[in-house]
Protein backbone atom coordinates (compact mmCIF):
# COMPACT_ATOMS: atom_id res chain seq x y z
CA UNK A 1 0.00 0.00 0.00
CA UNK A 2 1.59 3.20 -1.14
CA UNK A 3 2.10 6.15 1.50
CA UNK A 4 -0.82 8.09 -0.08
CA UNK A 5 -3.17 5.25 0.02
CA UNK A 6 -2.33 5.04 4.21
CA UNK A 7 -3.39 8.60 4.70
CA UNK A 8 -6.66 8.04 3.04
CA UNK A 9 -7.29 4.83 4.53
CA UNK A 10 -6.01 6.94 8.36
CA UNK A 11 -7.83 9.77 7.23
CA UNK A 12 -10.92 8.17 6.48
CA UNK A 13 -10.94 6.48 9.80
CA UNK A 14 -10.14 9.07 11.70
CA UNK A 15 -13.36 11.16 10.20
CA UNK A 16 -15.52 7.88 10.86
CA UNK A 17 -14.00 7.45 14.63
CA UNK A 18 -14.97 11.13 15.22
CA UNK A 19 -18.12 11.51 13.46
CA UNK A 20 -19.40 7.86 15.31
CA UNK A 21 -17.88 9.35 18.97
CA UNK A 22 -21.20 9.66 20.25
CA UNK A 23 -22.07 5.79 20.16
CA UNK A 24 -19.02 4.42 20.70
CA UNK A 25 -17.80 6.75 24.22
CA UNK A 26 -21.41 5.56 25.59
CA UNK A 27 -20.67 2.31 26.92
CA UNK A 28 -17.44 4.35 28.89
CA UNK A 29 -19.86 6.95 30.07
CA UNK A 30 -18.42 9.57 28.14
CA UNK A 31 -21.19 9.94 25.48
CA UNK A 32 -23.22 13.18 26.31
CA UNK A 33 -22.28 15.96 24.38
CA UNK A 34 -20.65 18.69 27.08
CA UNK A 35 -18.13 16.33 27.05
CA UNK A 36 -17.69 14.94 23.29
CA UNK A 37 -17.43 18.45 22.78
CA UNK A 38 -14.17 18.96 24.83
CA UNK A 39 -12.44 15.83 23.42
CA UNK A 40 -12.76 17.87 20.02
CA UNK A 41 -11.70 21.09 20.95
CA UNK A 42 -8.70 20.47 23.22
CA UNK A 43 -7.92 17.36 19.72
CA UNK A 44 -7.48 20.44 17.76
CA UNK A 45 -5.69 22.25 20.47
CA UNK A 46 -2.93 19.33 21.19
CA UNK A 47 -2.64 18.52 17.06
CA UNK A 48 -1.90 22.59 16.70
CA UNK A 49 0.77 22.23 19.59
CA UNK A 50 2.27 18.90 17.98
CA UNK A 51 3.00 20.90 14.97
CA UNK A 52 5.38 23.14 17.02
CA UNK A 53 6.66 20.48 19.54
CA UNK A 54 6.49 17.05 17.37
CA UNK A 55 7.72 18.39 14.27
CA UNK A 56 10.40 21.15 15.52
CA UNK A 57 11.44 20.31 19.08
CA UNK A 58 10.33 23.50 20.35
CA UNK A 59 8.63 22.88 23.77
CA UNK A 60 6.17 25.71 24.54
CA UNK A 61 5.01 26.47 27.80
CA UNK A 62 2.81 29.72 26.70
CA UNK A 63 -0.03 28.14 24.51
CA UNK A 64 -2.02 28.82 27.23
CA UNK A 65 -1.93 32.21 26.13
CA UNK A 66 -3.45 31.96 22.36
CA UNK A 67 -6.11 29.93 23.42
CA UNK A 68 -7.64 32.37 25.71
CA UNK A 69 -7.06 35.39 23.35
CA UNK A 70 -9.24 33.24 20.82
CA UNK A 71 -12.00 33.11 23.13
CA UNK A 72 -11.61 36.85 24.44
CA UNK A 73 -11.77 37.87 20.69
CA UNK A 74 -14.83 35.23 19.89
CA UNK A 75 -16.70 36.57 23.04
CA UNK A 76 -16.41 40.19 21.39
CA UNK A 77 -17.13 38.90 18.24
CA UNK A 78 -20.79 37.69 19.81
CA UNK A 79 -20.86 40.90 22.02
CA UNK A 80 -20.17 43.35 19.36
CA UNK A 81 -21.29 41.93 15.97
CA UNK A 82 -23.06 38.39 15.84
CA UNK A 83 -24.07 35.22 17.72
CA UNK A 84 -23.22 33.40 14.88
CA UNK A 85 -20.18 31.19 15.46
CA UNK A 86 -18.50 31.74 12.14
CA UNK A 87 -17.10 35.42 12.53
CA UNK A 88 -16.22 34.83 16.40
CA UNK A 89 -14.57 31.56 14.78
CA UNK A 90 -12.57 33.20 12.09
CA UNK A 91 -11.77 36.01 14.20
CA UNK A 92 -10.79 33.79 17.11
CA UNK A 93 -8.45 31.82 15.19
CA UNK A 94 -7.02 34.78 13.27
CA UNK A 95 -6.01 36.99 16.72
CA UNK A 96 -4.80 33.38 18.45
CA UNK A 97 -2.22 33.66 15.26
CA UNK A 98 -0.99 37.03 15.11
CA UNK A 99 -0.90 36.73 19.15
CA UNK A 100 2.21 33.56 17.80
CA UNK A 101 3.47 35.63 15.55
CA UNK A 102 4.09 38.59 17.98
CA UNK A 103 5.60 36.38 20.60
CA UNK A 104 7.10 33.49 18.23
CA UNK A 105 9.08 36.51 16.85
CA UNK A 106 10.58 36.98 20.45
CA UNK A 107 11.51 34.05 21.78
CA UNK A 108 12.23 31.96 18.87
CA UNK A 109 15.68 33.95 19.25
CA UNK A 110 16.55 31.65 21.83
CA UNK A 111 15.94 27.57 21.90
CA UNK A 112 15.83 24.76 23.96
CA UNK A 113 15.22 25.36 27.98
CA UNK A 114 15.27 29.36 27.57
CA UNK A 115 12.91 29.23 24.75
CA UNK A 116 10.70 27.41 27.16
CA UNK A 117 10.95 29.59 30.04
CA UNK A 118 10.04 32.85 27.39
CA UNK A 119 6.69 30.93 26.49
CA UNK A 120 5.94 30.47 29.82
CA UNK A 121 6.45 34.10 31.28
CA UNK A 122 4.73 35.42 28.37
CA UNK A 123 1.60 33.22 29.19
CA UNK A 124 2.00 34.25 32.71
CA UNK A 125 2.04 38.02 32.06
CA UNK A 126 -1.18 37.75 29.91
CA UNK A 127 -2.90 35.73 32.28
CA UNK A 128 -2.06 38.63 35.15
CA UNK A 129 -2.87 41.71 32.68
CA UNK A 130 -6.43 39.69 31.66
CA UNK A 131 -6.83 39.71 35.50
CA UNK A 132 -5.65 43.54 35.82
CA UNK A 133 -4.51 46.03 33.79
CA UNK A 134 -7.02 44.78 30.56
CA UNK A 135 -9.92 44.44 33.25
CA UNK A 136 -12.16 46.72 30.97
CA UNK A 137 -11.78 44.03 27.76
CA UNK A 138 -11.35 41.02 29.81
CA UNK A 139 -14.21 41.96 32.59
CA UNK A 140 -11.06 40.52 34.67
CA UNK A 141 -11.76 37.08 37.20
CA UNK A 142 -15.37 37.26 36.12
CA UNK A 143 -14.87 36.80 33.02
CA UNK A 144 -15.77 38.04 29.45
CA UNK A 145 -19.71 37.10 28.63
CA UNK A 146 -22.67 37.85 26.49
CA UNK A 147 -24.87 40.19 28.20
CA UNK A 148 -28.65 41.38 26.72
CA UNK A 149 -27.55 45.06 26.26
CA UNK A 150 -24.75 43.94 23.95
CA UNK A 151 -24.57 46.09 20.44
CA UNK A 152 -24.68 42.81 18.20
CA UNK A 153 -24.70 44.80 15.45
CA UNK A 154 -25.22 42.71 12.58
CA UNK A 155 -28.22 40.91 14.66
CA UNK A 156 -29.77 43.88 15.29
CA UNK A 157 -29.87 45.19 11.89
CA UNK A 158 -31.19 41.65 10.73
CA UNK A 159 -33.80 41.04 13.57
CA UNK A 160 -34.00 43.93 15.59
CA UNK A 161 -33.04 44.41 19.28
CA UNK A 162 -33.19 41.09 21.41
CA UNK A 163 -35.28 41.23 24.87
CA UNK A 164 -33.60 38.06 26.22
CA UNK A 165 -29.84 37.19 25.97
CA UNK A 166 -29.30 35.04 22.91
CA UNK A 167 -27.43 31.95 22.37
CA UNK A 168 -24.78 31.05 19.73
CA UNK A 169 -25.62 29.66 16.75
CA UNK A 170 -24.64 28.21 12.85
CA UNK A 171 -27.31 29.79 10.91
CA UNK A 172 -29.96 28.94 13.38
CA UNK A 173 -28.77 25.67 14.45
CA UNK A 174 -27.86 25.70 18.12
CA UNK A 175 -24.33 25.24 19.40
CA UNK A 176 -25.55 23.36 22.44
CA UNK A 177 -26.22 19.51 22.54
CA UNK A 178 -24.91 17.25 19.83
CA UNK A 179 -25.15 19.94 17.22
CA UNK A 180 -22.17 21.84 19.07
CA UNK A 181 -20.43 18.18 19.10
CA UNK A 182 -20.70 17.63 15.09
CA UNK A 183 -19.81 21.22 14.84
CA UNK A 184 -16.62 21.10 16.46
CA UNK A 185 -16.01 17.65 14.84
CA UNK A 186 -16.37 18.93 11.86
CA UNK A 187 -13.32 21.62 12.52
CA UNK A 188 -11.62 18.53 14.01
CA UNK A 189 -11.50 16.59 10.97
CA UNK A 190 -10.12 19.53 8.54
CA UNK A 191 -7.47 20.43 11.45
CA UNK A 192 -6.56 16.43 11.29
CA UNK A 193 -6.39 16.90 7.62
CA UNK A 194 -4.70 19.64 7.64
CA UNK A 195 -1.76 18.77 10.34
CA UNK A 196 -1.31 15.77 7.83
CA UNK A 197 -0.76 17.86 4.68
CA UNK A 198 1.69 19.77 6.48
CA UNK A 199 3.59 16.97 7.81
CA UNK A 200 3.84 15.29 4.56
CA UNK A 201 4.94 18.03 2.67
CA UNK A 202 8.51 19.58 2.13
CA UNK A 203 7.49 22.25 4.92
CA UNK A 204 7.12 19.78 7.33
CA UNK A 205 10.12 17.40 6.27
CA UNK A 206 12.00 21.11 6.82
CA UNK A 207 10.56 20.88 10.02
CA UNK A 208 11.29 17.67 11.40
CA UNK A 209 15.32 18.33 10.06
CA UNK A 210 15.45 21.27 12.52
CA UNK A 211 14.22 19.04 15.59
CA UNK A 212 16.62 16.48 13.97
CA UNK A 213 19.59 18.53 13.67
CA UNK A 214 19.00 22.46 13.75
CA UNK A 215 23.09 23.00 13.80
CA UNK A 216 23.34 21.16 10.75
CA UNK A 217 21.13 22.98 8.76
CA UNK A 218 22.38 25.82 9.67
CA UNK A 219 25.81 25.21 8.61
CA UNK A 220 24.33 24.33 5.29
CA UNK A 221 23.59 28.16 4.90
CA UNK A 222 19.45 27.38 5.19
CA UNK A 223 17.47 29.88 8.02
CA UNK A 224 15.36 27.87 10.55
CA UNK A 225 14.40 30.65 11.83
CA UNK A 226 11.52 31.26 9.71
CA UNK A 227 10.67 27.74 9.43
CA UNK A 228 10.24 27.36 12.98
CA UNK A 229 8.01 30.67 13.59
CA UNK A 230 6.12 29.24 10.46
CA UNK A 231 5.16 26.44 12.47
CA UNK A 232 4.95 28.57 15.95
CA UNK A 233 2.24 30.70 13.91
CA UNK A 234 0.08 27.76 12.86
CA UNK A 235 0.41 26.61 15.99
CA UNK A 236 -1.00 29.60 17.24
CA UNK A 237 -3.90 28.88 14.96
CA UNK A 238 -4.58 26.32 16.12
CA UNK A 239 -5.22 27.35 19.58
CA UNK A 240 -6.90 30.40 18.54
CA UNK A 241 -9.26 28.20 17.03
CA UNK A 242 -9.31 25.66 19.91
CA UNK A 243 -10.32 28.58 22.40
CA UNK A 244 -12.83 30.04 20.02
CA UNK A 245 -14.70 26.65 19.79
CA UNK A 246 -14.90 26.71 23.87
CA UNK A 247 -16.51 30.26 23.73
CA UNK A 248 -18.86 29.13 21.01
CA UNK A 249 -19.99 26.32 22.91
CA UNK A 250 -19.89 27.78 26.10
CA UNK A 251 -19.56 31.92 25.66
CA UNK A 252 -17.74 33.24 28.28
CA UNK A 253 -13.81 33.61 28.64
CA UNK A 254 -11.94 34.00 31.58
CA UNK A 255 -8.30 34.66 32.79
CA UNK A 256 -8.25 30.94 33.79
CA UNK A 257 -7.28 29.42 30.83
CA UNK A 258 -4.43 31.04 30.09
CA UNK A 259 -2.94 30.36 33.00
CA UNK A 260 0.62 28.20 33.25
CA UNK A 261 -1.42 24.51 34.31
CA UNK A 262 -3.68 24.91 31.05
CA UNK A 263 -0.16 24.85 28.95
CA UNK A 264 0.96 22.11 30.87
CA UNK A 265 -1.98 20.20 30.02
CA UNK A 266 -1.51 20.33 26.28
CA UNK A 267 1.59 19.35 26.64
CA UNK A 268 0.75 16.34 28.62
CA UNK A 269 -2.06 15.53 26.04
CA UNK A 270 1.02 15.52 23.40
CA UNK A 271 3.17 13.74 25.60
CA UNK A 272 0.80 10.72 26.52
CA UNK A 273 -0.72 10.44 23.06
CA UNK A 274 2.50 10.28 21.45
CA UNK A 275 4.52 13.09 20.28
CA UNK A 276 5.37 13.84 16.78
CA UNK A 277 2.50 11.42 15.35
CA UNK A 278 -0.56 12.53 13.38
CA UNK A 279 -3.00 10.54 15.87
CA UNK A 280 -1.28 10.55 19.57
CA UNK A 281 -2.09 14.07 20.02
CA UNK A 282 -6.49 13.37 19.77
CA UNK A 283 -5.76 10.55 21.86
CA UNK A 284 -4.29 12.07 24.54
CA UNK A 285 -6.95 14.85 24.74
CA UNK A 286 -9.42 12.39 24.96
CA UNK A 287 -7.51 10.41 27.27
CA UNK A 288 -6.79 13.20 29.66
CA UNK A 289 -10.44 15.33 29.75
CA UNK A 290 -11.89 11.89 30.19
CA UNK A 291 -10.18 11.37 33.28
CA UNK A 292 -10.97 14.70 34.38
CA UNK A 293 -14.95 14.83 33.61
CA UNK A 294 -15.37 10.85 34.54
CA UNK A 295 -13.00 10.52 37.42
CA UNK A 296 -13.30 13.49 39.02
CA UNK A 297 -17.60 13.43 39.64
CA UNK A 298 -16.58 9.85 41.73
CA UNK A 299 -17.46 11.31 45.93
CA UNK A 300 -17.48 9.60 49.08
CA UNK A 301 -21.16 8.56 48.60
CA UNK A 302 -20.72 6.62 44.98
CA UNK A 303 -17.77 5.13 46.55
CA UNK A 304 -19.50 3.68 49.31
CA UNK A 305 -22.39 2.85 46.75
CA UNK A 306 -19.03 1.07 44.58
CA UNK A 307 -17.99 -1.08 47.56
CA UNK A 308 -21.14 -2.07 48.94
CA UNK A 309 -20.39 -5.58 48.29
CA UNK A 310 -17.16 -5.44 51.03
CA UNK A 311 -18.03 -5.74 54.70
CA UNK A 312 -18.31 -2.67 56.59
CA UNK A 313 -14.99 -2.14 58.35
CA UNK A 314 -13.03 -2.79 54.80
CA UNK A 315 -15.40 -0.29 52.89
CA UNK A 316 -14.47 1.98 55.25
CA UNK A 317 -11.01 1.44 55.15
CA UNK A 318 -11.39 1.52 51.38
CA UNK A 319 -12.95 4.65 50.37
CA UNK A 320 -11.25 7.11 51.84
CA UNK A 321 -7.91 4.94 50.16
CA UNK A 322 -9.91 5.32 47.27
CA UNK A 323 -11.03 8.88 47.36
CA UNK A 324 -6.94 9.98 46.58
CA UNK A 325 -7.48 8.81 43.33
CA UNK A 326 -10.76 10.21 42.44
CA UNK A 327 -12.74 12.97 42.90
CA UNK A 328 -10.58 15.95 44.18
CA UNK A 329 -7.54 13.96 43.40
CA UNK A 330 -8.26 12.87 39.82
CA UNK A 331 -5.39 14.44 39.10
CA UNK A 332 -2.88 11.83 41.33
CA UNK A 333 -4.27 9.05 39.18
CA UNK A 334 -3.27 10.67 35.99
CA UNK A 335 -0.17 11.54 37.01
CA UNK A 336 0.42 7.94 37.93
CA UNK A 337 -1.08 6.84 34.80
CA UNK A 338 1.53 9.39 32.76
CA UNK A 339 4.49 8.08 34.33
CA UNK A 340 3.58 4.53 33.76
CA UNK A 341 3.08 5.88 29.93
CA UNK A 342 6.46 7.93 29.92
CA UNK A 343 8.75 5.16 31.81
CA UNK A 344 6.98 2.12 29.81
CA UNK A 345 6.03 3.62 26.43
CA UNK A 346 8.30 6.78 25.84
CA UNK A 347 6.28 7.12 23.02
CA UNK A 348 3.26 7.74 24.53
CA UNK A 349 0.10 5.29 23.73
CA UNK A 350 0.81 5.25 19.91
CA UNK A 351 3.56 3.32 20.62
CA UNK A 352 1.99 0.99 22.69
CA UNK A 353 -0.53 0.67 19.71
CA UNK A 354 2.20 -0.11 17.42
CA UNK A 355 4.04 -2.64 19.55
CA UNK A 356 0.55 -4.53 19.78
CA UNK A 357 0.11 -4.32 16.33
CA UNK A 358 3.61 -5.59 15.36
CA UNK A 359 3.09 -8.78 17.95
CA UNK A 360 -0.30 -9.51 15.98
CA UNK A 361 2.03 -9.64 12.97
CA UNK A 362 4.75 -11.67 14.37
CA UNK A 363 2.06 -13.89 15.74
CA UNK A 364 0.07 -14.26 12.41
CA UNK A 365 3.44 -15.12 10.40
CA UNK A 366 4.47 -17.81 12.74
CA UNK A 367 1.17 -19.49 12.22
CA UNK A 368 1.46 -19.12 8.83
CA UNK A 369 4.57 -20.35 8.78
CA UNK A 370 3.48 -23.38 10.75
CA UNK A 371 0.09 -24.07 8.26
CA UNK A 372 2.85 -23.60 5.28
CA UNK A 373 5.12 -26.96 6.80
CA UNK A 374 2.14 -28.66 8.23
CA UNK A 375 1.68 -30.32 4.58
CA UNK A 376 5.50 -30.81 4.00
CA UNK A 377 6.02 -32.91 6.72
CA UNK A 378 2.84 -34.86 6.31
CA UNK A 379 4.06 -35.84 3.03
CA UNK A 380 7.40 -37.03 4.44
Amino acid sequence: MTAARKDLVLFGAFAFGVLAMPLWMAPLGAGYPDLLQRFAIYGIFAIGFNILFGLTGYLSFGHAAFLGAGSYAAVWCFKLLTVNVIPAVLFGTLVGGLFALVIGYVCLRRSGIYFAILTLAFAQMSYNLAYSVLTPLTNGETGLQIRRTDLRLIDTWLSGPSSSIPSTHLFGISMSGYSGFYFCAALLIVAFYVAMRITRSPFGTMLQAIKSNQNRLSYTGVSTRPYALAAFVISGLYAGLAGALLAATDPLAGAERMQWTASGEVVLMTILGGVGTLLGPVVGAVIIKYFENIFSAFNAQTLHGFFAVLPDPLENAVVPFAGLFVGEGWQLTLGALFMIVVTFLPGGVMEGTRRLAAAFRRRARRREARVASAPSRSAA
